[in-house]
């Protein structure tokens, strides 16, 4: 790819196969949710035991992405992505021709192992893909890949489910895998940045200060948003009382919202390095906790509930760049070699916020009823001005480096 090509456009070919990819990603972690009573049927289990894949797929994922990261960054990039995205590729395989349930875990499995560590690959094409002045942007369009797949990617891949079978939305999935392995073997690069330090001491990442609240803010901002997301239906149906065929079109209303979450959270980012862009969030965290408090309204007032769900939408991912942007910058001011690891955090994070918020929102619905869901959210909202105040001290030094580069 030429200079030239870099800097005239950000929508390159490498640029939209790595969004592409996140798209994958995506679409084969929540195609679950949508199919869910189909594959139940198919393989005569309950729908609560095929629901229980959804936890075991973020519970193998949080702990596997940041030692997945760190193994990756001492082979060749290119390779270990495509091998990666190989693995990816033969679980789904398996989920398509799942014959029993057993089968199916371990496709899960197979997928949720390798689905963060890709997240983070991507995230290190960047300074070869795009220019510095994209590099937000970057960030941003990788995670909203995610939400593209929750507008788009689900609700086609149900349909196929619905029309053809569950079996033929993983077959879907496959067919685009296997086109997007060969556009990645054509456009994608194939320079390494392979670390000279050894796998433990990677992971030296952990004991900095900024990196630690950094994770903390991300656990409490998505902990916060599932508490309530886990139950968006019910709360749809129930609360807001969306009619039961209208609930499809409420969920891709809100997957919209999330999607300019994501992108205007890119935006976001680029107010400052390091740490300040995320310490910049700590205001729109207190708008958003006074929001999700509000959520209670909904049970007398289901017109503001209609109208609150999309707002909170639009606030659940505006932390994910600005996040990234710190766990990279501090990597590269600090710890160099740990750069691979550093672009899996987020991924992490989120999915540590992700189990901890459903299982809160489990309690609080099953004690205290749905209305309760938004100001315990609130709650968690508060945890993550706290841990940005706590940043702001590092915003001075971290200009002073800036400023001497």
């Amino acid at each position: 790819m030429t200079q030239r090509a870099k800097t005239d456009r950000f929508f390159n070919l490498p640029v939209t196969i790595l969004v592409a990819l996140s798209f994958m990603l995506g679409m084969s972690e929540f195609i679950m949710v949508g199919i869910l009573p189909d594959i139940a049927a198919g393989l005569k289990v309950s729908e609560v035991t095929v629901g229980n894949l959804v936890s075991l797929f973020a519970l193998v994922y949080a702990p596997v992405t940041p030692l997945g990261s760190a193994l990756s960054a001492r082979f060749p990039r290119f390779v270990t992505h495509l091998t990666l995205v190989g693995i990816f590729l033969l679980g789904n395989v398996l989920c398509a021709f799942a014959p029993d349930y057993g089968v199916l875990v371990i496709a899960r499995i197979l997928i949720a192992l390798v689905s963060g560590t890709l997240v983070a690959i991507a995230m290190t094409y960047a300074p070869d893909v795009t220019t510095e002045r994209y590099r937000t942007k970057f960030i941003a369009w990788v995670f909203s890949g995610f939400s593209i797949a929750s507008v788009v990617g689900v609700p086609v891949g149900t349909w196929v489910a619905n029309v053809f079978g569950w079996r033929w939305a993983f077959h879907l999935v496959n067919v685009l895998t296997v086109a997007l392995i060969v556009m990645m073997v054509i456009v994608l690069p194939r320079n390494s940045h392979i670390v000279k330090i050894g796998f433990l001491p990677q992971f030296r990442l952990f004991f900095d200060r900024r990196i630690q609240l950094g994770v903390l803010d991300v656990v409490f901002g998505a902990a916060a948003s599932y508490v309530f997301y886990t139950y968006l239906t019910p709360i749809m149906r129930d609360e807001v009382h969306v009619p039961e065929r209208y609930l499809s079109v409420g969920l891709v209303i809100f997957g919209a919202a999330c999607l300019w979450s994501n992108l205007y959270g890119g935006k976001l980012a680029d107010r400052g390095r390091g740490v300040e862009p995320l310490t910049h969030i700590r205001p729109i965290y207190c708008a958003h906790a006074v929001l999700m408090a509000s959520l209670i309204v909904t049970h007398w007032v289901p017109v503001y509930g209609a109208l609150l769900l999309v707002v909170l939408g639009m606030f659940m991912y505006l932390q994910n760049s600005a996040s990234q942007v710190l766990y990279m910058d501090v990597a590269s001011q600090s710890h160099p070699g740990s750069l691979n690891l550093a672009a899996s955090l987020n991924s992490m994070s989120f999915n540590i916020g992700i189990a901890v918020g459903s299982a809160v929102g489990g309690v609080v619905n099953n004690h205290l009823g749905l209305m309760w869901l938004g100001p315990v959210g609130a709650l968690f909202l508060l945890c993550a001005v706290g841990t940005t105040t706590l940043l702001r001290p590092f915003v001075a030094q971290e200009r002073e480096f800036y400023t001497r580069m």
